[in-house]
């Protein structure tokens, strides 16, 4: 399975693509930000991180994408501009038809480090040695976003194989 991470941001938007499968330790793809500058019109910065989006996903043609669920802060703008691009990574796996999940930043950093409240830090340490890298993907949005990926190839495809045996329990006893 492919998973495209996104670590949303409307000036730095971290995009991390990695594989994996039951039984094998999972690859890193490809990783990089979709940057843009804070004097560009807003809408525009938008556009370019659509676009950004939509050009990774066309490149890599991944098999789902995992975005980081967007939580209350305290600075609304910084909120308004990263749920914006959350938004726009959803949007952008609906044209494509590609499965989305959204995972809390606590369930990602237990996912990859066993602890919820690890920092940036321990995270891409963590990334970069589940994936035997030198050193962790950077900046740490990047990072993030490969995590993010990571996150999902574990705990999405439990998810999905238990989700996938309720309805199949439910079509055999017809309870739909």
């Amino acid at each position: 399975m492919r998973v495209l991470g996104v670590d949303p941001g409307l000036t730095r938007c971290g995009v991390g693509v990695v594989e994996g499968q039951t039984g094998r330790p999972p690859e890193l793809v490809d990783v990089g930000v979709i940057r843009t500058k804070t004097q560009t019109e807003h809408a525009h910065r938008l556009l370019e991180i659509e676009q950004g989006l939509d050009e990774w996903v066309r490149r890599l043609n991944p098999d789902a994408i995992a975005v980081e669920r967007v939580f209350a802060q305290h600075n609304m703008m910084t909120i308004t501009g990263t749920a914006q691009a959350a938004g726009l990574a959803m949007m952008v796996a609906a044209r494509h038809d590609i499965r989305v999940a959204l995972h809390t930043p606590t369930e990602v950093k237990a996912a990859i480090t066993g602890y919820g409240g690890a920092d940036k830090a321990q995270v891409g340490a963590m990334v970069a040695r589940v994936l035997r890298l030198p050193t962790a993907p950077t900046p740490a949005d990047a990072a993030d976003a490969v995590a993010l990926a990571i996150c999902h190839l574990w705990r999405g495809g439990a998810n999905n194989r238990y989700a996938a045996a309720v309805q199949a329990h439910a079509t055999r006893t017809g309870r739909q």
